[in-house]
């Protein structure tokens, strides 16, 4: 299919969901329009990069005919806005490719954010509470809602695991390049030789499902309530709150203690369980499709080692796009974000080759000035 033919196609359909706005059977559905508007609005910015493409080549035609008609100045005139007009359409046409590529349905989804210290005893705990205060920083960044669904607090501080949910726009489609292993070379504060010691924190990042993305019957699933332990009060070890879910098909098992309501702790528990079916489904798909490629981009391989933040130098590497910053204070306070950019702009480079569009080399890894990555 030629650019153009896409085009039509997507022109063709935005216009069938701008009429449907205003069909009085749709306006009479709350679901059903939230679903139009929805995808009216992902097509918007194709649209318009379109139009703003075919107005730049005809501004390109209207050039090249100037300096055909034989007015000397005029000419030069055209001649000399000619490379801006030739490199705006490239760009315009490229954005323009990118946008007509297949979106992940997951993007525009919340974020169930699973955090757990790794190798590495109480010094993993530590980082993994970091690396939480770090999406904490990041979540507030973006006006994101954060929220602690369950955790597992360890003795001398940090985390040993921690689920929480995000909710904003836009959560799971940045944070999704956050799956994997991150691990950390500093010297603990316990260690009396000086010795840097490296530790490990976990994180898993799933879309949250919704229950129209599957379905979990009631004989798939067992559900246990016990009495909860830890932090929260006298109500929080009196009454039987605390909720186990195990789904047989799959082995999960999901536990939620953190409410004093039962109910509560059971809906929130099923979030979980339901996000993490999502997510496995979602993998399995990636895994199939990560056969046909040399660079996993976006598999999110959750036993990947994505990042190392090693102190004694004051630098966080990312492994998968050679960057390198020499600013872990500012990372860890939230500022990931060229991280993540990177990531996004690799991938894309990528599916746009895998469809054929675009024949250069893959982007050269980002690597910060100020020196080399050691890391082993």
């Amino acid at each position: 299919m030629s650019l153009q033919e896409a085009l039509a196609r997507v022109e063709s359909r935005f216009r069938e969901l701008t009429d449907a706005l205003s069909d009085p059977a749709v306006l009479a559905q709350p679901k059903q329009m939230t679903k139009v508007a929805k995808e009216r609005a992902s097509l918007s910015a194709l649209i318009q990069a379109a139009a703003e493409l075919r107005e730049v080549e005809k501004q390109i035609a209207g050039n090249e005919e100037l300096m055909r008609a034989g007015d000397p100045e005029m000419a030069a005139l055209a001649n000399l806005e000619l490379p801006d007009l030739t490199a705006r359409r490239d760009a315009l046409a490229e954005k323009v490719h990118l946008l007509l590529l297949p979106k992940d349905p997951n993007d525009d989804k919340n974020v169930v954010l699973e955090i757990r210290a790794g190798t590495g005893g109480e010094e993993a705990a530590l980082f993994a509470g970091e690396i939480f205060r770090m999406y904490q920083k990041y979540a507030e960044a973006h006006r994101w809602k954060l929220e602690i669904i369950s955790s597992s607090p360890a003795e001398m501080g940090g985390i040993k695991d921690l689920v929480a949910e995000v909710v904003g726009d836009g959560a799971y489609a940045k944070l999704k390049w956050e799956s994997g292993v991150h691990r950390v070379q500093r010297v603990p504060a316990t260690e009396a030789q000086g010795r840097i010691h490296t530790s490990a924190a976990t994180v898993a990042v799933l879309p949250e499902a919704e229950d129209v993305d599957l379905e979990i019957r009631d004989d798939e699933i067992l559900v246990d309530v016990y009495r909860s332990s830890g932090k929260g009060g006298q109500g929080v070890n009196t009454t039987d709150s605390a909720v186990r879910i195990h789904h047989l098909p799959t082995g999960m098992i999901v536990t939620c203690q953190d409410e004093r309501s039962q109910i509560k702790n059971r809906a929130k528990a099923m979030k979980v369980l339901r996000s993490r079916l999502l997510d496995l489904k979602v993998q399995k798909e990636a895994d199939e499709r990560s056969k046909a490629r040399k660079e996993q981009v976006s598999t999110g391989d959750r036993s990947a080692k994505i990042r190392t933040y090693n102190f004694p130098q004051g630098r966080v590497t990312d492994h998968r796009i050679g960057l390198t910053l020499y600013q872990i204070d500012k990372v860890l306070e939230g500022e990931i974000d060229q991280f993540i950019d990177g990531m996004v702009a690799m991938d894309a480079a990528e599916r746009l080759r895998e469809a054929g569009i675009g024949n250069g080399p893959a982007p050269a890894p980002l690597r910060a000035r100020g020196g080399e990555d050691d890391d082993t």
